[in-house]
């Protein structure tokens, strides 16, 4: 059985899905929680400290679950393949939601940034560090940049994960474009020894 602490961090994030950030209180954070409001300042002291536990716990808890398939991908394309298999997991667990609310409420709320930006960071670092072994031997890696590319993933993704609630056909085909750019990598890869060297001298940055 959970411990109350945990109970309170469920309940936060089941309260963020029903309410929103704005309609997330003691109240409806105990309510979902089933336990006593006081409990919140008792445990974490504020509502916005709660918010900033579930926030961080949570993060941690996706990005562990998708670490394995993270290591076996092979291609930028089996890249956006786990991104889109992610995306729709995600949004069925209601996580999207929270995402969108956690931002939202960021932006006037310093401690829910700082969490926020945290948790964001978590899954940037494991796009990286999949960047990084499959661009290592490139053509393309004297221009890669995989810190800042793993950043604009991220954002991408988080855009996109936002667009789809107003626009799914839009976000479908904004995937779909990402798609045809790691197609358009895959065929640079596969280029001959003399158009690598090409692209190489040409792609090399300039002294």
């Amino acid at each position: 059985m959970a411990g109350t602490r945990q109970k309170l961090i469920d309940g936060a994030l089941a309260a963020i899905r029903s309410h929103g950030i704005a309609g997330t209180s003691a109240r409806t954070i105990a309510a979902a929680a089933g336990v006593n409001q006081a409990l919140v300042f008792y445990h974490f002291g504020t509502v916005d400290e709660l918010l900033a536990e579930a926030c961080r716990s949570a993060t941690t808890a996706r990005v562990a679950v998708y670490r394995d398939h993270f290591s076996t991908v092979g291609s930028l394309r089996e890249l956006l393949d786990l991104g889109r298999a992610l995306h729709e997991q995600e949004r069925s667990a209601g996580n999207v939601a929270v995402l969108a609310q956690l931002l939202a409420g960021a932006q006037t709320d310093a401690r829910l940034a700082e969490a926020t930006g945290a948790a964001l960071r978590l899954w940037t670092a494991e796009i990286e560090r999949v960047l990084r072994r499959l661009l290592r031997d490139s053509p393309v890696a004297p221009v890669a940049d995989p810190a800042g590319l793993a950043r604009a993933i991220s954002a991408a993704f988080i855009g996109l994960e936002l667009f789809e609630g107003v626009d799914p056909a839009g976000a479908r085909d904004a995937f779909d474009a990402l798609e045809r750019l790691a197609v358009l990598i895959d065929v640079v890869e596969e280029l001959g020894p003399l158009a690598r060297r090409t692209l190489h001298t040409r792609l090399r940055p300039k002294s």
